[in-house]
């Protein structure tokens, strides 16, 4: 059913001239979500409040209420058409009285860890981009068929959000900005093992997802204790994101995850001086892909001991500063940062290597991020000791990764089970720290054993993958179609 409702609002969505990319659809679908999920979290929290005797202090005013204007119900529990607002009325009610009244919650706020401030934040970001009044009333009827009640509502809905994410970054080609493959955060935070009682923090969260597979990780262990779901909700994820559509979206992928105020702040990670971070704001795990290729301004840089223009870069120089010793990393990179031979670079790798243990670095084939065309390499370190021996994993999946052949879990599986041991093998070897060139800290990847196993395809084989590549290059042409026409 909750397949059916998310096809059908992103149908009404496709008719609607305010919205033309999947970044809009996504966008849109989400403030609904979003209030719709309020919605029943106070119902929740007005009923256990009655249960103990108690009286329920409602965050929204009547009025703004979902049962209020979006599904007025009459006594029978069906929508009462008689006090349901559509075409003009809604669009007015929406943009004049709904998102300012909403917006000015972030300044009464207690602080950026309530509700009441992620309220503030998402409106103030957020545009409602819905011109037709029709088309809006539509769509809040098929969201009103959602319900976020159970576990299981939330597991079902949480995986229709993910795929929206993912079709999103699959949209353009700054694919990789809100998109990190599942797969591979997943073989990250099994090298990186969190703990619950741990802090996991991720600067460039970007649609969350290395947290909500983090909660995901550490919510499939046995016997946890309602101290633990309590820690789990209230101090172990944290995020930064400076994107405002990305911010709304992390927020409601955590949401539907299952945390209900999530960590987030809405701001600039890099504008902090890392002078300013004191113990207090340390974390234990560390989980990201920052972005890479951006060029930051002067002002930026001087934030930074090791000044560069690079994004990815200071993101790094943050990521191991924001560690507590002992703190552990997994932190996706362009592969040139191996190599590059300018200043901040090299100095960027010495100071990797002589202020953490760089203990295992994994090569990834082109075609991991869809749509970005880079090559990357995740980092995975280990803050306060020296580096002593670097372990290198080549993953190679033995056949070109796409859009409608992406990196799966199985492709992963390996690494996963070598790292643990440190493990010799066609695909992976050690490099001892005091080889590294102590000029050029170089720390490319170049296989001992002169490169992968030979796979020889079969002609069957071959034939699959020519058909996986038509596929591709047909639906290209079809969407390129579809915007000339």
């Amino acid at each position: 059913m909750f397949e059916q409702a998310f096809r059908n609002i992103d149908d009404v969505l496709r008719k609607e001239a305010g919205c033309t990319t999947e970044l809009d659809y996504t966008e849109q679908s989400s403030w609904l979500l979003f209030l719709k999920y309020l919605a029943g979290l106070e119902e929740d929290k007005a009923t256990e409040a009655a249960l103990d005797g108690k009286k329920y202090s409602y965050i929204l005013d009547k009025p703004y209420r979902w049962e209020t204007w979006a599904a007025p119900k009459g006594k029978d529990g069906q929508l009462d058409h008689n006090q349901t607002m559509v075409g003009d009325d809604l669009i007015i009610f929406i943009n004049q009285k709904l998102f300012p009244y909403l917006l000015a919650f972030k300044a009464r706020a207690t602080g950026p860890d309530t509700i009441e401030y992620k309220i503030g934040e998402i409106f103030g970001e957020i545009k409602n981009k819905i011109q037709s009044g029709y088309n809006l009333r539509e769509i809040i009827d098929h969201i009103d068929e959602l319900r976020f009640r159970s576990q299981t509502e939330k597991h079902e809905l949480s995986h229709l959000y993910e795929a929206k994410i993912k079709n999103m970054g699959n949209a353009g080609r700054n694919g990789g900005e809100y998109y990190t493959p599942r797969p591979l955060i997943r073989a990250m935070i099994q090298v990186v093992q969190p703990k619950i009682g741990e802090r996991i923090y991720d600067g460039a969260c970007g649609s969350a997802g290395f947290l909500c597979e983090a909660f995901v990780y550490l919510t499939n262990k046995d016997k946890l204790k309602v101290a633990d779901w309590q820690v789990l909700q209230t101090r172990t994820f944290y995020g930064k994101e400076k994107k405002s559509l990305a911010y709304v979206i992390a927020i409601m992928n955590l949401i539907l995850h299952g945390i209900e105020a999530p960590n987030i702040i809405h701001t600039n990670t890099l504008a902090e001086n890392l002078a300013d971070i004191q113990e207090k704001d340390r974390h234990d795990v560390v989980l990201a892909n920052p972005p890479f290729g951006g060029k930051e301004r002067p002002e930026v840089q001087q934030n930074f001991p090791i000044r560069t223009g690079e994004t990815a870069f200071l993101f790094l120089q943050h990521f191991i500063k924001i560690l507590k010793a002992g703190g552990r990393g997994g932190v996706v990179i362009k592969n040139t940062f191996l190599s590059n031979t300018d200043n901040a670079s090299v100095s960027l790798r010495k100071l990797l290597l002589e202020n953490c243990n760089l203990h295992t670095v994994l090569d990834c084939p082109g075609g991991t991020f869809q749509g970005a065309g880079v090559k990357t390499v995740v980092l995975f370190f280990e803050k306060g000791t020296k580096t002593r021996k670097v372990w290198y994993y080549q993953l190679d999946p033995g056949r070109n990764l796409g859009k409608t052949n992406p990196l799966n879990d199985d492709d992963l599986a390996e690494f996963v089970k070598l790292q643990k041991m440190f493990a010799d093998s066609a695909k992976s070897w050690s490099v001892d720290a005091k080889t590294i060139d102590q000029t050029t800290f170089d720390l490319s990847v170049k296989n001992p054993t002169g490169g992968e196993e030979i796979i020889h395809r079969t002609p069957k084989k071959i034939m699959e993958e020519i058909a996986a590549l038509d596929a591709e290059s047909a639906e290209v042409l079809e969407n390129i179609k579809a915007l000339l026409l």
